[in-house]
């Protein structure tokens, strides 16, 4: 069964020892079996959008089981639209990441508010991070703009409960669940409360994060054959609009 990772990153991060360049992505996704991983650059989530972006684009060149997130910055909105362009441009960036965190901008403020609007206006899927009740406020800001799919990286984090609620509520709400703290039981909370296996995508946080533990929280949410398939792939190929592995 062929996997898509869709929340992964290139580069070295401040906090962490491991990881360096998209080399070390390959050799991970051969030693757990992850056929394509969507990634942003760890540099253009922490520090410099733009720059971040423009290596992430270099390294993509000639690495096909690799596709790219271009990090939109929240505080410089002029500056990502012209980047975000760029990026999609290529034909090897197929979304949009935002970080609420490092530019200080959660859901409900205005530069967060104009950065899905470009989001939207671009027509591409958004990999948003989520971490806290904020997540709550994702279904209204969502509906307003037609054109925006959101991931909710990490599934709320720590508001896993109120995210799972969030995308019953809004069919354009998408839950990926890598956390380094694997909460029993959140898959199967977000399907009873009303979450259509549809719209679950398997994501690692790699190479930040060890691919085990996102693939043992799959492993352990007692999916059938083929829900895991739709978890596993077939979702992301769908919201992506990538070919079938």
């Amino acid at each position: 069964m062929p996997v898509i990772d869709v929340h992964a990153h290139v580069g070295r991060w401040q906090f962490h020892l491991t990881g360096g360049d998209a080399d070390d992505n390959l050799r991970q996704m051969d030693r757990y079996g992850i056929d394509l991983q969507l990634v942003s650059a760890s540099e253009a989530v922490v520090f410099d959008a733009v720059a971040g972006n423009r290596a992430l684009r270099t390294a993509l060149a000639t690495r096909p089981r690799l596709l790219g997130y271009a990090v939109v910055n929240p505080n410089r909105i002029d500056d990502s639209a012209a980047d975000l362009r760029r990026c999609l441009d290529t034909g090897r960036f197929v979304g949009a990441k935002i970080h609420t965190h490092y530019p200080g901008r959660a859901p409900g403020s205005a530069q967060l508010a104009e950065a899905f609007d470009l989001v939207a206006d671009a027509g591409v899927p958004l990999l948003l991070h989520t971490w806290g009740r904020e997540v709550e406020l994702l279904p209204d800001l969502v509906s307003a703009r037609p054109g925006l799919r959101v991931i909710m990286g990490h599934a709320g984090g720590d508001a896993w409960r109120e995210a799972a609620h969030a995308a019953a509520a809004c069919d354009r709400l998408y839950l990926e669940h890598c956390r380094t703290v694997t909460d029993a039981g959140r898959i199967a909370y977000a399907r009873a409360a009303g979450v259509p296996i549809t719209r679950f995508l398997f994501g690692t946080d790699a190479t930040l994060v060890d691919p085990a533990l996102a693939l043992g929280v799959l492993r352990d949410a007692g999916l059938t054959p083929g829900e895991r398939e739709r978890v596993l792939w077939r979702n992301a190929t769908e919201l992506f609009q990538l070919p079938v592995l």
